[in-house]
């Protein structure tokens, strides 16, 4: 990335934290999405997206490709990964889980044959993901709004933030030369289509089989999100996707 897109990435991302800096991130699970009228269009848009391209394609990812082959670029996807981690750990100095997330890296490059093998989690090197969305978190930034993102879908103004600095700033994507650059983002792509295909079930159950996808994503998302940063830990919470492989694809995880 050029210094000009860099200086570009962190305005951008400056404007739009101080959209949420002054906004507490909300307790209980109450829904702050004064632009649902504009969301709800984005994901109409993202709606037909997944059913015309990434549906069907990810069919394909997973019928076409053996499961090995899906492991290993899941894996390659998790080692090039690990270094933005890394940074956003060292950044909330939480310096004990960065480490991990450069041991991870180093096993994985090295002994899991350059990240297509998950060495690490066999020798019990613990998997530490993390994000600057969780970094503004960490900070003292609010969620701010929810937001449905065109391609990304559910979000906070917050984590939309972080997503922009995450993708601009990744320290090996920016390491790379281009040509090695645009397979780095086509293994992202691809392990996204694996995800896709192998919790296809729940994810048709979302937006597919529930009386509103949106509202239903929404909540689903925030639940989430707050659950991962260790937010709402006494209001019952309970992950809809936790026995994905099990669980029936046409029951509302959320219906009361």
């Amino acid at each position: 990335m050029t210094p000009f897109l860099r200086i570009a990435t962190v305005g951008l991302a400056l404007s739009l934290l101080a959209a949420c800096a002054g906004t507490p991130t909300p307790r209980g699970n109450p829904v702050n999405d004064p632009a649902e009228g504009v969301n709800r269009a984005v994901h109409g848009f993202n709606r037909g997206l997944d059913a015309v391209v990434l549906r069907p394609a990810s069919k394909v990812y997973v019928a076409v490709l053996p499961r090995p082959v899906q492991s290993g670029i899941g894996h390659l996807a998790d080692t090039l990964a690990q270094p933005g981690y890394m940074a956003n750990h060292l950044l909330q100095g939480k310096f004990d889980k960065a480490a991990l997330n450069l041991t991870r890296f180093s096993v994985n490059a090295t002994l899991g044959i350059v990240g297509l093998l998950d060495t690490a989690s066999a020798m019990g090197i613990a998997e530490e993901k993390t994000d600057f969305g969780e970094t503004l978190h960490v900070w003292g930034a609010g969620e701010g709004a929810f937001v449905e993102l065109p391609v990304f879908g559910p979000s906070t103004v917050r984590d939309a933030v972080g997503r922009v600095v995450d993708l601009g700033t990744n320290p090996l994507k920016n390491a790379l030369p281009p040509a090695e650059r645009e397979i780095s983002t086509a293994i992202s792509v691809a392990d996204r289509l694996g995800k896709r295909g192998r919790f296809g079930n729940t994810i048709d159950s979302v937006l597919y089989d529930s009386a509103d996808s949106y509202a239903q994503s929404r909540l689903i998302y925030l639940q989430n999100r707050r659950f991962d940063l260790g937010l709402d830990a006494s209001a019952g919470y309970a992950d809809p996707y936790a026995d994905a492989a099990t669980a029936d694809p046409y029951e509302d995880p959320y219906a009361e």
